[in-house]
Parts: structure tokens; C-alpha cells; sequence
């Protein structure tokens, strides 16, 4: 028998971030299905939301409800928006590095914001901030981090958690026990043919939340992001960050002219997109950049600059393809403001969890705010409330309960989400 005190599965902001944050007498481990780099929260390229003033804070939780067709929690907003202030202060504490403009932030504007409000670390915000919590994460010596290990299930039993079920980097079943168990798998974008997400994050939590009727909410909220780099060749979808529009950037359509305004709400653009391209009978329309965005763009958008390049397109001259690809789950596992599933002893946080705050459609950079809100209250309420239960004992895993267990999980998900949205029609 393995036992630790709390297991954490997924390295993405969310899990790294409750594992600094967990008391440090507390045995923990944190599993990840590839590497520990390798989560949806280093390929963040906007920025992060923060709650700039006192007078920001109306505005701050409007934008948010708004882009969320007012379907939002409106207390687990209004938690996130006070919090903002503090994670960042928590972020710049271990070293996090934001982009300055002279002595103070260099704030930036994506769509659906009434004002600029994102900060950022040129385009690839997420990567600064995950690969600084993960080298804080890998220095504590309470923490054990084990790669390559995929999630199968969870122990439980009278609607209690003890602990996981994992298939081992040498392919072996395991029982690991543990008096708290938080979920930070990340989204669904692998059951999708096009998705700016590693093809790895294929919602597993959510397919074991269904096996054990642990509460779900909004599962059919799935989030198209209006622009990834159009391209023919297979694989993830690049993401072209709408702090590109947010900076100026326009959309044209095969002619040259714009259609939309650029800065609504996701969902919003998406449509239109998928409306002009229906028009023009198209496979994508037309991003630009020069002329509209202001400074030295390869500088501002490194990471996009050179990934265009090897696609033969120069966002500092040429117009780039652009065509909407799914991006961000706002459903997920029901959770309340202390990241509490139904199952006791079980949280969820990130992109795994639902509690509330991004409505039906997801305000821009309020991803990595409210995945580093949460996943701190989560670690915050364990320590407050811990407690030690003797499990029950559970039979060794076997393999013949788990060899399609991919492929079912993957049906699982998808004829739920349907279900739901029938259900919705």
C-alpha cells in the first residue's frame, strides 16, 4: 500500500499551484500523464486578469458575466475578482516576470474587456508562470512529482475518496491511498480533430466523475477559440492569442475587408468567422497585424512570430490564416468556491472543475486567474479541515477492467455532451 496525505493529479497551474500552497508537514504527490511541461497552462499565450483598481472591480465582474451570457456563479466571480490582487502578489513573490511600461504593469486589452486589465510575459504568459511554480514545486521536500502515470480511477467507496488508481511508467496497475485527493487533469480538447490543446488532455476525471455519479455541471459549454493558425497539416492547432486582436489586429475576409468587430466575445467572433468563411466558401479568413498593432510585433508576439515563419507567413508584413478550433471547457466537475466535489475528500480545480465562474462562454485570461484562485482555496481548506480516515481495503487492479478504458472514457464524454445538448434545444 502507497499512502500519502494528499495526491494531486495534473501539473498544470492548478495542481502546482495547490501543492505550494498545501501545509509542508503534508506528504504529497502530484501525477501527471506525460511530462510535467506538458499541460494546456504553458501553452497560455495571453496573459492573466487582474482586478487593477478599486474602481475596476464593477467593471471587472461585468465583462466577465457579460461574456458569460450571464450565466455565471455571481459569488465565485466576485471571489475570483477580489483575489486577483493577491495570486499575482503570490506569482510575483516566487518570481514570476511581467511585462513593465516605464515604472508600472504593461497592461494589455483582449476581447470582451471594457478596459486593459491583462498582464502578460510577451506571448507566452503561461510558460512563465507554470515553469516557475513547477521549479518551486520540484525544490519542496514534501512533494513527490511522478510523470508518465495515467489516472484510471479513484478509490472510493460510501461516496468517500481514498486515493487513485493509476497505470505506472512501467505500465504497471497501482493502488495509491491518500486522505485527500484534488483532480487537475486539464480539459477535453483531445476528443476533438482540432484543438489548440496537447491531444493528451482527453477529460479522464470527467469520464471517472460519470462512473461514480459525482456531480457535473455545464458539460456541454465547450469554448471555440475564433483564431488558430489555419493550416493542413495534422496535430494541435496553433493558437494565435487574442491579445493579437486586443492590440489591433483585424480580420479580413478573402477580399480584404472587414467583417466583424474583432473585440466581442469569443463565441461571438467564432460565428461570425464561421459565417464569413460559409460566405466566401472558404477554409479560413484573414488575420492582420500590420499597420494595426502598434511597436515591434515580432518582439511583442515572439512565439507566434516564429511559428507563422514556419508555416511561410510573416505576421510583421503578411495577412496569416486564421480559423476557430476548439479551445477551453467551461463545464466540468460541479465544485463549490472551496473547490469541494460531491464526493468527500475530493476537489477539483482548473479546467477540470465548474464552479460557476465563466458562464456559458469564458472572458479571455481569466483562465489562468481562476484556475490559481481556486486551486489555492482548494489547498488553503485542506489544511483547515484536515483530517485523517483509515481506508477501507481495495483489491488490486486488474487489467482486464481497464484495457479499452480510453476508448470507452472517450464515448463516455461525448454521448454525454450530446446528450446535453439535446437536452438544451
Amino acid at each position: 500500500m502507497s499512502n500519502y496525505d494528499v495526491i494531486i493529479i495534473g501539473t498544470g497551474v492548478s495542481g502546482l499551484f495547490a501543492a505550494l500552497n498545501l501545509a509542508k508537514d503534508k506528504k504529497v504527490l502530484v501525477l501527471t500523464k506525460t511530462i510535467a511541461d506538458e499541460s494546456d497552462s504553458f501553452l497560455a499565450q495571453g496573459g492573466i486578469c487582474v482586478q487593477r483598481d478599486d474602481d475596476d472591480y464593477v467593471d471587472f465582474v461585468e465583462d466577465t458575466l457579460k461574456a458569460g451570457h450571464y450565466e455565471n456563479d455571481r459569488n465565485s466571480v466576485a471571489i475570483m475578482v477580489k483575489q486577483s490582487r493577491e495570486i499575482i502578489n503570490d506569482l510575483l513573490n516566487i518570481g514570476v516576470e511581467f511585462d513593465r511600461y516605464n515604472s508600472g504593469f504593461s497592461y494589455t486589452k483582449e476581447g470582451a474587456h471594457s478596459k486593459p486589465r491583462i498582464l502578460h510575459h510577451n506571448d507566452k504568459t503561461g510558460k512563465e508562470i507554470s515553469s516557475k511554480l513547477l521549479e518551486k514545486v520540484r525544490q519542496l521536500k514534501n512533494v513527490e512529482i511522478l510523470e508518465n502515470t495515467l489516472l484510471l480511477d479513484i478509490l472510493a467507496d460510501h461516496n468517500h475518496c481514498y486515493g487513485v488508481v493509476v497505470r505506472d511508467k512501467d505500465n504497471n496497475l497501482r493502488n495509491l491511498y491518500a486522505h485527500f485527493t484534488i483532480l487537475a487533469t486539464g480539459g477535453i480538447g483531445g476528443l476533438y480533430e482540432k484543438s489548440t490543446n496537447y491531444p493528451h488532455l482527453t477529460g479522464d476525471a470527467i469520464a471517472i466523475a460519470l462512473r461514480h455519479n459525482i456531480r457535473l455541471k455545464n458539460i456541454n459549454y465547450i469554448q471555440i477559440h475564433p483564431t488558430a493558425l489555419y493550416t493542413e497539416q495534422p496535430g494541435r492547432a496553433f493558437l494565435i492569442s487574442e491579445s493579437v486582436r486586443g492590440e489591433g489586429a483585424v480580420l479580413l475576409d478573402k477580399e480584404g475587408n472587414r467583417f466583424t468587430d474583432e473585440l466581442q466575445a469569443r463565441d461571438i467572433v467564432a460565428k461570425k468567422i464561421y459565417e464569413q468563411m460559409d460566405k466566401d466558401k472558404t477554409n479560413h479568413v484573414w488575420l492582420y497585424l500590420n499597420g494595426h498593432v502598434k511597436g515591434d510585433i515580432a518582439k511583442r508576439f515572439p512565439s507566434i512570430y516564429e511559428r507563422c515563419l514556419q508555416e511561410g507567413y510573416d505576421i510583421t508584413k503578411d495577412r496569416i490564416p486564421v480559423v476557430p478550433a476548439q479551445h477551453y471547457f467551461m463545464g466540468g466537475i460541479e465544485a463549490e468556491t472551496q473547490s469541494k466535489t460531491s464526493m468527500n475528500n475530493l476537489y477539483a480545480v482548473g479546467e477540470t472543475s465548474c464552479n460557476g465562474v465563466h458562464g456559458k462562454n469564458r472572458l479571455a485570461s481569466n483562465s489562468l486567474l481562476e484556475s490559481l484562485v481556486f486551486s489555492k482555496r482548494a489547498a488553503l481548506d485542506i489544511n483547515k479541515n484536515w483530517k485523517e480516515e483509515k481506508p477501507p481495503f481495495f483489491p488490486l487492479p486488474k487489467e482486464e477492467d481497464y484495457q479499452e478504458i480510453d476508448k470507452y472514457n472517450r464515448k463516455l464524454i461525448m454521448d454525454e455532451i450530446r446528450k446535453e445538448d439535446e437536452s438544451a434545444e
